[in-house]
């Protein structure tokens, strides 16, 4: 558990005129695919017993993850949400599959910001609830297979040579809902940890959080930049009323290039915010559907 995470986001100083949130998964590196599809949906299927309806739970958890505008949620939220698709398919209903209960889950994640494994481990000793033990287990396993699986994907292309760039002026910080220790893992990993003040996990709070303690009202909000892959850091951005740059899920090589030519020296420059930040955040928000194929309104 970080001690008092608020007041280490809150005692970061400025240092440089400029601030920049970078997302991690999906953003820097090209890990969503393999951490969903090969350690997380496995891992929902076998804990919250969905083998009989496998096939559905795994288009649903992908969608909920990768392919819609949830992409880069919370775990413990993801988890909320795809059961509760997988909850309203016909498929599934007549395949008799039970569906957990997920009440006790949904009222720890309405009261706990610092959605990680550390503040559910406190919270299953303090409940002794069967829902919440299982969706830890789950948790824990899910981290174990990332561990395990998770190696030697190097951030996408024109991502190194943006960070020595961003460098120059703006102070920068990691803006995840990843676990801190896998975020320390991989950005180590690829020898671009030193580019940043502080990687800021889920244990840290919301992405929302990590920008309004770490820069809101430390630098003008038009010097304030957030990059991500997912309408939830879109979200972070604007809550805070600051700027937001896209990495287009499935087009990450041309939106970082275009980060790297153009669109960061506009920043720089003053002339970001207005018409050609709108026209990034219309294509972006073209790129993932709110409601799955199958769900019939």
């Amino acid at each position: 558990m970080i001690e008092n995470p608020h007041k280490i986001l809150d005692e970061l100083k400025p240092e440089k005129e400029f601030f920049i949130g970078i997302d991690s998964d999906g953003c820097v590196f090209d890990t969503m695919e393999i951490k969903q599809k090969e350690c997380f949906c496995p891992q929902f299927i076998k804990h919250f017993g969905f083998q009989r309806v496998s096939k559905y739970a795994r288009e649903t958890w992908e969608f909920v993850n990768l392919y819609s505008k949830t992409r880069g949620v919370n775990r413990f939220n993801a988890l909320i949400r795809a059961i509760d698709l997988l909850s309203e398919r016909e498929e599934v209903k007549l395949r008799n599959a039970k569906i957990p209960d997920l009440t006790s889950v949904i009222d720890w994640v309405a009261k706990e910001s610092k959605l990680g494994n550390p503040a559910l481990i406190k919270y299953a000793g303090e409940v002794n609830d069967p829902i919440i033990s299982k969706t830890l287990d789950w948790s824990i396993e899910v981290n174990k297979e990332i561990e395990g699986l998770v190696f030697d994907i190097p951030p996408f292309p024109f991502v190194n040579e943006s960070l020595v760039k961003m460098k120059i002026k703006a102070d920068l910080m990691v803006v995840s809902q990843t676990p801190v220790e896998a975020l320390k893992r991989e950005w180590e990993e690829h020898n671009i940890s030193g580019f940043v003040k502080l990687i800021a996990g889920q244990e840290y709070g919301t992405k929302t959080e990590h920008l309004k303690y770490a820069a809101k009202g430390k630098y003008p909000d038009n010097k304030i930049l957030m990059i991500g892959d997912a309408p939830g850091d879109l979200k972070a951005a604007k809550s805070n009323g600051v700027l937001f740059y896209p990495i287009n899920p499935g087009h990450e090589d041309k939106s970082w290039k275009k980060f790297y030519d153009e669109a960061l020296d506009k920043f720089f420059a003053g002339s970001y915010e207005g018409e050609y930040e709108n026209n990034l955040i219309s294509e972006f928000e073209n790129y993932l559907p709110e409601n799955p194929s199958w769900k019939v309104d």
